[in-house]
């Protein structure tokens, strides 16, 4: 039990309670107007270290900007391309902002104040990812606090967020494919492979001679290589998952011409010992090849390499593969996650629904 008592400052009296912490540490409080004061925070201490609840008020002075460095170096787990733009949005968003703050002073309607103004912006409006990854992060380090008993809350709990609008996708078809191929020139491959197995970049080129069954005509996926600041990372794929791919008949001579005179060891795409990097998205190989397929076609769209991925689940889906097929082909953790991704290509399927409910009130009615 802890103990109170009186002294003199400038106002007239006051109380000061000590007490020990759970751990034992002696500590207290000090400027309580009246000894009821002091009595009902001594009971409240009392209770909260009998139910687990307690928090020691020195812990809730640790800044943002201390708890912060912690938070940002426990985010092992996260890939090299995740883990860049949370430290960028620390960097320059959030430690600038709320670096100095102690925990315990931030209130929730700070908070709100922040992301409606931080969305605003200055001169123009915030992206939603711009401001949600650097909401996500105070938030994180926030949760942490929480988790430490520095804090009884998150403050950053239910505010008001942007919302993120999707984007349509763009598909080519067979005939735009060809196109972009042959206007690819030496990449030719490169492009035929991504937009008919539908892999990403990153997981293109980290594959291996070894990884490619010619005869079963498989792709064995189990790595990925990502390019972070100039530098190539290679790690497991997006879900953490490996996967066998299948590709068409036709691209079996491509690939043999790829993997020929290569170690089982070498990469399959480049000179089998660099990974290719992505192309320059203002002047590199692919914007040239866009340029001259656009020169051909002006109905042609403006793709990127990533497009060629939802390319190859609109040409499986066409050509009657069913959403579990498109799901393992595409790595995806689940076949709802493909049905909301490309939830545009299955149209088809709700006028077929609408047709055979048709057909069998029709032929109930015989």
């Amino acid at each position: 039990m802890g103990s109170i008592h009186a002294y003199e400052a400038g106002g007239g009296k006051r109380y000061r309670v000590q007490y020990r912490t759970p751990e034992h540490a002696l500590t207290g409080k000090r400027g309580f107007r009246t000894k009821r004061d002091a009595e009902l925070f001594l009971a409240s201490v009392e209770v909260a270290k009998a139910r687990g609840e307690f928090m020691d008020p020195r812990a809730s002075q640790s800044t943002i900007s201390t708890l912060g460095a912690e938070w940002l170096a426990n985010q092992h787990h996260l890939k090299p391309s995740s883990l860049r733009p949370v430290q960028i949005a620390w960097r320059l968003h959030v430690e600038p902002k709320w670096g100095s703050r102690r925990v315990g002073e931030i209130r929730h309607s700070e908070v709100q104040n922040w992301v409606t103004a931080f969305t605003k912006g200055d001169d123009k409006p915030r992206s939603a990812t711009t401001v949600l990854r650097a909401y996500g992060v105070l938030a994180g380090i926030l949760d942490t606090a929480v988790m430490d008993r520095r804090i009884p809350s998150n403050p950053a709990r239910g505010v008001n967020l942007p919302r993120k609008l999707k984007g349509k996708h763009k598909y080519l078809s067979h005939a735009q494919v060809e196109l972009l191929a042959d206007s690819a020139k030496k990449h030719r491959t490169m492009v035929l492979f991504l937009a008919y197995t539908g892999l990403r970049w990153g997981e293109a080129t980290a594959l291996h001679v070894r990884d490619v069954d010619l005869d079963r005509r498989r792709i064995d996926v189990h790595q990925n290589a990502v390019e972070v600041s100039g530098t190539i990372h290679i790690g497991t794929p997006k879900t953490g998952e490996s996967r066998s791919v299948p590709f068409p008949p036709f691209l079996v001579p491509l690939l043999a011409t790829a993997t020929a005179n290569k170690t089982p060891s070498q990469l399959l795409f480049g000179d089998g010992d660099r990974h290719l990097h992505q192309p320059d998205r203002r002047r590199g190989w692919y914007v040239s090849a866009i340029a001259r397929s656009q020169a051909a076609d002006d109905s042609f769209p403006r793709v990127t390499i990533h497009d060629l991925r939802h390319t190859a689940a609109s040409l499986a889906i066409s050509a009657g593969a069913n959403v579990k097929a498109v799901q393992r082909m595409l790595g995806h953790s689940s076949a709802s996650m493909t049905l909301d991704t490309y939830a545009d290509l299955f149209d088809d399927d709700l006028d077929a629904v609408a047709i055979a409910l048709d057909m069998a009130r029709a032929k109930a009615r015989k």
